[in-house]
């Protein structure tokens, strides 16, 4: 069934766990290479009784961490109600070390320690990845390898992540900073992600005490030039962080 849907499980463990009561049978399974799932089997083309042509179902597929989503957002909007299904075996309880492994996979050097599934792009899960004491991650998997967006990048599109606070950020772009003499000495207070080209990212940051610049830095996240806010009107719309006046660094990233 899941070899035949194209679905990625390298699978070791099923259980079944009914059936509908249109005759689908749920399975819950163990994936090695990721979140576990339950499965519905689906229903070939047919007549009822009445002789009325019913149209085949599609299987369905559902990871783990999207099923317990769902579930535990069931139960606190109506904690009487019966809830949806979601995953029982032990192997499946544990989603940590699934998400380091994907994020792992998709080149993010962090310590993992959350995650959800936020959406949904095409047939694709979206992920969000939380990291210890840095700036977190969006990812997806894509037609080759994964697609990932930093929470700072996704915080230019007023895209808010759960699991990321503000100082995260700063220490994160505290260690781009370090590298280049022009911007070792910067106190940050406040960063924003202006954008990218051709030619790198461009970041904007505010320090504690001093003048602010907008730095270019390439894919490796290594300094290629550093522009003064005096100077850097043109750089796409200037400088806009107020460096006299940090930001409250207990707030999550807006």
């Amino acid at each position: 069934l899941f070899a035949a849907n194209s679905v990625p499980c390298q699978m070791t463990e099923a259980n079944l766990r009914g059936q509908t009561p249109d005759t689908r049978s749920m399975y819950e399974v163990v994936c090695t290479n990721g979140f576990g799932y339950l499965s519905l089997t689906g229903l070939a083309a047919s007549t009822d009784a009445a002789g009325q042509a019913k149209a085949a179902v599609e299987p369905v597929f559902i990871e783990c961490i999207e099923a317990q989503v769902t579930y535990d957002r069931a139960v606190a909007a109506s904690p009487e109600a019966a809830p949806p299904p979601k995953c029982d075996l032990p192997a499946n309880q544990n989603f940590l070390p699934v998400f380091a492994a994907m994020s792992s996979e998709a080149g993010i050097a962090c310590t993992v320690d959350q995650g959800t599934i936020v959406g949904r792009k095409g047939k694709a899960s979206v992920y969000e990845i939380g990291c210890n004491g840095a700036d977190g991650y969006r990812i997806n998997r894509a037609a080759e390898g994964w697609e990932v967006a930093s929470c700072l990048e996704l915080a230019n599109a007023n895209v808010t992540c759960s699991f990321t606070t503000k100082p995260e950020q700063l220490a994160t772009v505290k260690t781009w900073l370090a590298t280049n003499e022009k911007t070792a000495g910067c106190d940050i207070n406040n960063v924003r992600f202006m954008g990218s080209n051709d030619n790198g990212a461009f970041y904007e940051a505010a320090c504690n005490g001093a003048e602010g610049f907008i730095t270019r830095l390439d894919a490796a996240k290594a300094i290629q030039e550093v522009y003064p806010c005096a100077e850097a009107e043109k750089i796409g719309d200037g400088c806009k962080l107020t460096a006299a006046a940090p930001q409250d660094n207990t707030s999550p990233a807006a």
